[in-house]
């Protein structure tokens, strides 16, 4: 292999192939780092992968933590009894008498940015305090959606209070983090007094699947300053995706843990509030699979649940995670004879969570009152508008396409106070003057609605999300789903309920909801961090590759890519692919490239990183490829080998492993001189 050669150019790529010889785009390129140079040294059009099996650390407990939009919660299992999933059963503050296994995804901090309590215990505090003095604490509610409608995510974004005084959103979603740490390891220590509390825990954290890297990287990082994990251990995190975590829930369940909302009653007339069990739709099936004995040896050795026995292999089925702030949707494909799973489709889904109910009913109130003076009494009366929100979920709750009577809203004394000193009139006179007619003000002092009316405002949520359920099962690779499981918060509507099998029953796809549909990600976030190799096989989201130079070859580059230096001519900007949009990748499989420093004594190597939706791009200054991030080498000093007179002549070779199969894209270096491993870091969130 050819020294590199001394150059002012970011690196320099040399090849064995005498068509393709890349080596980096030139200064002025929008990939160049002036400090950090490169060679690749086995550069390939097409790489193939190459398994290599993941090596699992062992730990005593996982702990899942679901850090939802709307709520949060916490479970954790055992290593010796990895399938009894502990819950933790109620939260403190909600409603008397009822226990609740998620609490509110709300936080409460000080007026000087301490920590002061989290969940109902926040909910209430804040709603105890005097309105003059709730101005000046700062308290965050579904702010999760911020992280995935930020644009430009980075470790500097700012998260708005409902007061609107902002501070870092890293640091709050790390009081968050920390509180779920402490109070699970307080359970632990309660449960376990003898067992460990350093590197014992192996600690999970959910997010939606349509989440991209930078979103992915950001939790990792608050995980790290709440302390969850350290850097050096950063395997004893694991993120799970949101949907994987329902369908490995799911292929554990026994037929009379779900409800078939295609099923009737004898005589039910056909109400979806008159569901039956799933069981009997395959009792005769279930019969046959118990006569066969290779089947109950997979049910036992496998622990899938009786519904996925039935399933042969090669049966495809879909999870439609409905939460507060997104839908999430994934298909999967049943793998025997060991019950693993494989995904078929790239995740999907949007902004269509229970959250978009509440900004209909926000934007009904400003239609009814005035939307200067919603805002207004948001940012004056903070904690009444907390108030307010907390009454229309209650309602909103209750809503159902065959429900009866209308429902009724209570409006906080002092938003009825401030509307009157603001406008000079009554709640009821602007009720009356509103061209809002379904929307009346009751005698006990409330907003009635119609039950027409409040589902209206559920509609723009719910036809989101079957659009996007349509549109996904119109691709070709998931033709053939027969089976789609509605789990999340969201899912426990009935209005949802209602109008997804309305849609989507009546071509022929089954809509099964768990009992516990509410907790099923969390659960399922339990037995991922048992085995998190149960999914082996994703689609990448995205294409992922650099930018190189390659021989210029006349009539297939443009011309204005030509680059000319030392008398041989280059094609500039070329995309260089490691992975393409919807590639299938296995778990484990890994795609190589090996590197050398440009400079004797370089202890740093930088390397940008592009992507784009495009399975096809050429060029990374083609419309839609975007630097996206940049793979960082930390290099120890060339002369601590074994042959330093090579390394200072150029030959030293880095050799970078990645992996896209798992729910984060991982890298991983060795130094080829001296065997050892490299300090290899991918920052998605620098840009």
């Amino acid at each position: 292999m050819l020294a590199v050669p001394e150059t002012g150019l970011q690196g320099l790529y040399i090849g064995s192939s005498p068509e393709r010889s890349p080596v980096p785009s030139p200064p002025g390129s929008p990939r160049t780092q002036e400090s950090c140079g490169i060679a690749p040294l086995t550069p390939s059009q097409s790489p193939k992968p190459e398994a290599r099996a993941p090596q699992q650390a062992l730990f005593s407990v996982v702990v899942a933590i679901d850090f939802g939009t709307t709520s949060s919660g916490y479970a954790f299992s055992f290593a010796s009894d990895p399938e009894a999933i502990h819950m933790m059963r109620k939260w403190e503050g909600g409603d008397p008498g009822v226990a609740h296994q998620k609490t509110p995804t709300c936080l409460l901090l000080t007026p000087d940015g301490a920590f002061h309590s989290f969940g109902y215990t926040a909910r209430d505090y804040y709603h105890d305090l005097d309105p003059e003095e709730a101005r000046d604490w700062l308290y965050f509610e579904k702010f999760k959606m911020k992280i995935h409608s930020a644009t430009d995510l980075s470790l500097k974004t700012q998260l708005e209070a409902v007061n609107g005084k902002k501070m870092p959103a890293l640091e709050v979603f790390a009081h968050a983090l920390r509180f779920f740490k402490e109070h699970a390891l307080q359970e632990l220590r309660e449960q376990c007094p003898a067992m460990p509390e350093k590197d014992t825990v192996r600690w999970v954290l959910t997010v939606p699947a349509i989440w991209k890297q930078p979103a992915k990287q950001f939790m990792r990082e608050a995980a790290y300053l709440a302390g969850l994990v350290s850097r050096e251990n950063a395997e004893q995190l694991l993120i799970a995706l949101e949907p994987e975590a329902a369908s490995v829930y799911c292929r554990k369940l026994r037929l009379h843990q779900l409800v078939d909302l295609s099923g009737r009653a004898p005589g039910g007339g056909g109400r979806l509030g008159e569901r039956r069990s799933i069981d009997s739709s395959f009792r005769q099936a279930r019969e046959q699979l118990r006569r066969s004995r290779h089947s109950r040896t997979f049910l036992v050795e496998s622990g899938v649940g009786e519904l996925w026995a039935e399933m042969q292999a090669g049966d495809r089925y879909m999870v439609a995670d409905c939460g507060g702030g997104t839908v999430d949707l994934t298909v999967h494909q049943l793998e025997q004879p060991h019950g693993t799973l494989k995904e078929l489709y790239k995740a999907s889904g949007g902004p269509y969570g229970a959250v978009g109910v509440d900004l209909a009913f926000e934007q009904l109130l400003g239609r009814i009152f005035g939307e200067d003076f919603i805002t207004t009494f948001k940012r004056q009366r903070p904690a009444a508008w907390v108030d307010l929100t907390i009454a229309f979920e209650a309602r909103k709750r209750t809503a159902g396409p065959h429900r009866a009577g209308a429902l009724n809203i209570s409006l906080p004394f002092s938003f009825i106070d401030f509307y009157r000193k603001q406008r000079g009139h009554n709640v009821e006179t602007a009720l009356r003057r509103s061209s809002v007619n379904f929307v009346k003000w009751s005698s006990q002092g409330m907003l009635r609605m119609s039950c027409e009316a409040m589902n209206e405002l559920f509609q723009p949520t719910v036809s989101g999300i079957i659009q996007h359920i349509e549109a996904l099962l119109a691709q070709p690779e998931v033709q053939g789903v027969k089976l789609l499981f509605l789990v999340g918060g969201f899912a426990e509507s009935a209005v949802l309920q209602h109008a997804v099998q309305a849609a989507l029953g009546a071509r022929g796809l089954r809509v099964v909801v768990p009992h516990d549909v509410g907790l099923t990600i969390l659960k399922g976030a339990v037995l991922f961090g048992q085995a998190p190799g149960v999914v082996r096989v994703r689609r990448s989201p995205l294409t992922y590759g650099v930018g190189v130079l390659n021989r210029f070859v006349a009539g297939r580059h443009p011309p204005e890519k030509l680059l000319v230096r030392d008398g041989r001519r280059w094609c500039t900007d070329v995309f260089e692919r490691f992975v393409a949009a919807e590639q299938s990748v296995a778990l484990g499989e890994e795609v190589r490239r090996s590197y050398c420093p440009a400079r004797p004594g370089q202890r740093r190597v930088l390397i940008n990183l592009y992507c784009c939706a495009a399975e096809d791009a050429r060029f990374i200054t083609d419309p839609g490829v975007r630097k996206c991030g940049a793979l960082s080498l930390e290099l120890e000093p060339a002369d601590c080998g074994p042959d330093p007179a090579s390394a200072l002549a150029g030959r030293r070779e880095i050799r970078a492993a990645m992996q896209f199969g798992d729910t984060e894209i991982k890298v991983t270096a060795v130094d080829v001189s001296t065997n050892r491993s490299v300090r290899a870091a991918i920052d998605f969130l620098s840009n």
